[in-house]
């Protein structure tokens, strides 16, 4: 995470000038683990799949996504910090420890958090989840409906582009959505021209519905952040991070630098939010299938 920060203008100072008050983001993923980086910002959990009362994360996506959101840092002295550190979390679990799920779970967690919205001042909802395409058109529907409602409640819905590029028109179902910004992965040539890069399997548009995706992207490649399966020993951690790749950590990424624009301007609607950030991101002079306004700045959506 210390890399990406630098590539998209995140600076100590910047992140300073927002307060210490942060907003509420949600999540749907495979749960979180208690993580230190995370202190007692984890609010409100629910799992929609083994219906465990206890927090948890039995496969480690949604710690690692988690952290790129609002990890503190604290186990690195700061140096894996994520994007908006004094943000809060809602959790959601809707896929098991393989990372799956079904359609159904999806849906009863987004019907959760709009319930417990205002409970919890939630102003964004992040979901890192890539799917391919449904054979269940109804269900997908249902689901793309209810995204889109969460998205006319006020909340800011930020989705991943999925893994399944680099054809046209291979966006996630959700991320293929009007009602959602679209995250894809770009590493803005930091790694040279390395075949592995998230960028040369992000998920591209057009979609049905939207011509104009992905809506931006950000670094995927290789991220360190919270490990869900780090050990205590004694008064030490061992493997508190790990790296993983894919448009599921772009996508918390530009979570962050949204939650960081409301914890400035929390008078902010979801459209003027989403405009801002595109028209602050970095032109990578890229197709637009596949960086969309281009990458996410920091430092120049905050200004």
């Amino acid at each position: 995470m210390f890399r990406v920060r630098n590539q998209i203008g995140c600076t100590k100072e910047i992140v300073d000038s927002c307060g210490k008050h942060g907003v509420t983001v949600a999540m749907l993923d495979t749960g979180i683990a208690q993580h230190p980086d995370f202190d007692k910002r984890i609010i409100a959990f629910k799992d929609f799949v083994n219906h465990k009362q206890v927090v948890y994360d039995d496969s480690g996506h949604g710690t690692h996504v988690a952290g790129c959101i609002c990890g503190n840092g604290r186990l690195s002295d700061g140096k894996f910090a994520g994007i908006a550190p004094a943000s809060r979390l809602v959790v959601g679990k809707v896929l098991n420890h393989k990372g799956d799920g079904i359609i159904d779970s999806m849906i009863e967690g987004i019907e959760w958090i709009l319930d417990c919205r205002a409970r919890y001042d939630i102003r964004i909802l992040n979901i890192s989840i890539g799917m391919g395409e449904a054979t269940d058109k109804e269900r997908m529907g249902r689901l793309i409906s209810k995204v889109e409602q969460a998205w006319n409640s006020g909340l800011i819905v930020v989705c991943a582009a999925g893994n399944s590029g680099p054809e046209p028109m291979s966006l996630s179902p959700i991320g293929a959505g009007k009602e959602v910004i679209t995250v894809g992965c770009h590493e803005g040539g930091y790694f040279g021209k390395r075949e592995d890069l998230c960028e040369n399997y992000s998920g591209r548009g057009p979609s049905l519905y939207e011509m104009k995706k992905p809506d931006i992207v950000a670094p995927g490649t290789e991220i360190m952040s919270c490990n869900a399966f780090l050990e205590k020993r004694g008064m030490r951690y061992k493997n508190a991070y790990i790296t993983k790749s894919g448009t599921s950590m772009a996508t918390p990424i530009v979570s962050g630098a949204l939650a960081l624009l409301l914890q400035k301007y929390p008078f902010y609607s979801n459209e003027q939010a989403k405009r801002k950030l595109h028209y602050t991101a970095k032109d990578l002079m890229e197709p637009w299938n596949k960086q969309g306004y281009g990458m996410v700045q920091v430092n120049s959506l905050l200004t």
